[in-house]
């Protein structure tokens, strides 16, 4: 079999590909061996001789077993991550998702009187303050100083 490696090259530099992705007809090898300057190439590419292959992509079935890995929450690790903490959920947000939570119970128990409104004022500013990270959190303070009874279920 003839040595068509100048001819790869000078074709790979004229279609803007890698050597890889270059096919020459097998039928026609004869004629690509006699081009043997860049104009030649560019001729053979023309009459088409020579051709870049499609590059490859992803396959639609690989794309969709990924994106079902992630929906459950694989494939999200630190090494997958880029940017701050910050980037992927706001400060903002975090802090709206804890403080909501935490005022709407402050509300009920105030409205099933089980708080006085002195005692809601009382840990609503220290809610504020970013003292409870949870509804939980907030209980097992209010259970600890005697401002509510432990409920049992």
């Amino acid at each position: 079999m003839s040595d068509l490696k100048n001819q790869r090259r000078m074709a790979a530099d004229i279609l803007g590909c890698g050597e890889n992705r270059v096919w020459i007809n097998p039928d026609k090898l004869e004629e690509v061996e006699d081009c043997i300057t860049r104009a030649d190439i560019r001729m053979a590419v023309d009459s088409g001789l020579i051709k870049a292959k499609a590059k490859n992509g992803t396959s639609k079935g690989r794309m969709r077993y990924a994106a079902g890995q992630k929906a459950s929450g694989k494939r999200k690790g630190p090494g997958s991550r880029k940017g701050t903490a910050n980037a992927r959920v706001s400060d903002k947000s975090r802090w709206m998702a804890t403080i909501r939570p935490i005022r709407e119970e402050l509300k009920a128990l105030r409205a099933d009187g089980k708080i006085t409104p002195s005692v809601y004022r009382l840990y609503y500013r220290r809610a504020k303050g970013g003292v409870y990270k949870s509804r939980r959190n907030l209980k097992q303070h209010m259970i600890a100083e005697g401002y509510l009874k432990e409920e049992e279920n």
